[in-house]
Parts: C-alpha cells; sequence; structure tokens
C-alpha cells in the first residue's frame, strides 16, 4: 500500500494488500482509511458468508454506500428492502437505518464507501484481526455484541433491535 503527503497523495492497494479483521462472521479488509485519505473516506471490502449481516444500525456522522460485486443480498434502507444481486449499488445516508444480508447460498463480496472517514475505527476496536484471511475465528456472538453496544455510541452508531419476523 502507498500514499504520500498524510493522506494528501496517490493511494495505490494492490489486491491481498490492507487491513483485514473478522467481526460477526464476516471477512473486511479497509483498502483505504481517514489516514489515507485526509478523513474524507474509508473504503472497505467484504466477504459475507451465506445468511450473515450486521444487526439494523444508524450512523449518525457517515453515510454509507454498497456496491455489490458477488452474491446476492438483501438491503433494508428506511422502510424499504431491496434485493441486491451483483452490479446493485445501495446508499445509506446517514440518520437511515439499514442493514443487509447475504441471502444466498455461498459466500456474497461487496465494497463499501464510508464518508466521512472515522467510522473505520469502530471496526479496528470491537474485531478479530485476521492474521489468516482463510480461517474465520470462532464467533462469540454474545461476547461481541456486548463489546459492539458498549463501544457504539463513541462512534455516533445507534444498533437497533432485530426486525419483528
Amino acid at each position: 500500500m502507498e500514499t504520500t503527503q498524510g493522506g494528501r497523495g496517490a493511494l495505490h492497494v494492490l489486491p491481498g494488500e490492507g487491513r483485514s479483521f473478522w467481526l460477526l462472521g464476516e471477512l473486511y479488509t479497509a483498502k483505504a482509511v481517514g489516514e489515507d485519505t485526509g478523513g474524507e473516506f474509508a473504503f472497505v471490502e467484504a466477504i459475507t458468508p451465506p445468511q450473515a449481516g450486521p444487526p439494523p444500525h444508524i450512523h449518525h456522522r457517515e453515510d454509507e454506500t454498497f456496491w455489490v460485486l458477488e452474491g446476492e443480498f438483501e438491503f433494508m434502507v428506511g422502510d424499504g428492502t431491496v434485493r441486491a444481486p451483483a452490479g446493485t449499488f445501495v446508499h445509506a445516508p446517514k440518520g437511515i437505518p439499514h442493514t443487509y444480508k447475504n441471502v444466498g447460498t455461498t459466500p456474497a463480496r461487496y465494497v463499501t464507501t464510508i464518508r466521512p472517514a472515522g467510522l473505520e475505527e469502530f471496526f479496528f476496536e470491537v474485531s478479530e484481526p485476521a492474521e489468516d484471511p482463510s480461517v474465520p475465528p470462532p464467533i462469540h456472538g454474545e461476547e461481541v455484541i456486548e463489546k459492539i453496544l458498549a463501544v457504539a455510541p463513541k462512534y455516533g452508531l445507534e444498533i437497533l433491535p432485530p426486525p419483528e419476523q
């Protein structure tokens, strides 16, 4: 990974590069963080196992965009739910509840831009580093959820209860 001038220069991140981490069964790789972009944005790639996704939540500071690269997701943004096959773009503005779920039978992949940067620090604080991205750590669901709930307010993140089925 290359950058210059304290996040104000060019950035070049090759495949397999970036800071990888595990959170609730998903493998994330931060390709650009606030330090790289002068605080403008963070750019993260994610691989989501079948039937996985985060709890519904609201970012009170950041807009978040998603571009589905592989697989098929279902996104809930505000009051609406949409299917999102590969090639789909979804925008979740700050202040709007949203979540997603991989509705396929194989891992799915997307990239997200978080603007402005800063939320990536939340991910780093609550996740486990991916020393070997091919081997997910055991999921300590309740323990991780408690940590997420405790740390989220520090980053302007509100975790919502799951929708009723």
